[in-house]
């Protein structure tokens, strides 16, 4: 069976087969010093504007990443040719790669005039309430008030063993298994980078809703609808000076993207995509 990373590689070939894909203008990094939340970002942009991010520190350093560029600098490499080290199991290389297939789906969605709802949140649409026992797949703080709120309960899996914590409001969790017992689930894009997303789709199989949200969640969401995926919310760059500056910056992106929502059952899918693209 194939893997979801897998069929994300395979759908890059088909788009590359069916329409011409811009060069890469540059990759913008954060600084070292950088202590922001979306410092923790990269952002690989394409000659027509196009631009993907990828969160960029599992596993190694900002030295190591120094030191792979220096060696083998993405701006050397056609976009469809860097998004193969998404495949990658080398860190670094595979959140590089990663941008690079975010690239490439948000300049197919711009080449086919495809808009995806900026009125809908994933979060809104999981109307957590009494009853429900939702999953959140990394700790989003912002987002414990709201879901506990409606009534519902909330299991928290994290890799992160300082976060863990059982306090009566909510549980913090290593254990993954745990959230078999959700029936509504909302999760970080890092499962697409940290290769971990076929694995927590098979524990979470019976929720009746499953979202993804992240900036990183920029790619396209064929391979994830498949597999019961309900929405997922990304963010696209609309003003590009003022993203590049905020992330080499180490700031804050503030108005730099604009957050989305696709939904499975409004969506049209790649291959209308690349129609209307060609």
């Amino acid at each position: 069976m194939n893997t979801i990373g897998s069929e994300y590689l395979d759908l890059v070939d088909r788009i590359a087969e069916r329409i011409a894909l811009p060069p890469i203008r540059s990759l913008h990094l954060p600084p070292d010093t950088a202590t922001a939340k979306n410092a923790e970002f990269c952002a690989l942009e394409l000659a027509d504007g196009s631009v993907g991010l990828s969160y960029l520190w599992l596993g190694y350093d900002r030295a190591h990443l120094r030191d792979l560029l220096a060696v083998a600098a993405p701006s050397r490499l056609d976009v469809r040719s860097l998004s193969r080290w998404y495949g990658d199991g080398e860190p670094a290389r595979r959140a590089l790669g990663f941008a690079a297939l975010n690239a490439i789906s948000q300049h197919l969605f711009a080449r086919a005039a495809f808009a995806p709802d900026t009125a809908t949140s994933s979060v809104s649409l999981l109307e957590p309430g009494e009853g429900d026992h939702v999953g959140m797949i990394g700790l989003f703080p912002t987002l414990v008030n709201r879901i506990l709120a409606g009534g519902a309960r909330l299991t928290v899996a994290e890799l992160n063993p300082d976060l863990v914590r059982d306090d009566g409001r909510y549980r913090v969790t290593l254990d993954g298994r745990e959230l078999r017992a959700c029936n509504k689930v909302i999760s970080t894009s890092t499962v697409l980078l940290n290769d971990t997303i076929d694995d927590v789709l098979a524990s979470c199989r019976g929720a009746s809703y499953f979202g993804i949200i992240g900036p990183g969640a920029g790619c396209l969401p064929d391979p994830l609808f498949a597999r019961g995926v309900n929405t997922v919310g990304g963010a696209r760059v609309v003003a590009r000076e003022h993203l590049i500056a905020s992330l080499t910056g180490g700031k804050r992106w503030g108005d730099g993207v604009e957050k989305y929502c696709i939904r499975s059952d409004g969506y049209p899918g790649v291959e209308a995509l690349l129609a209307r693209a060609a």
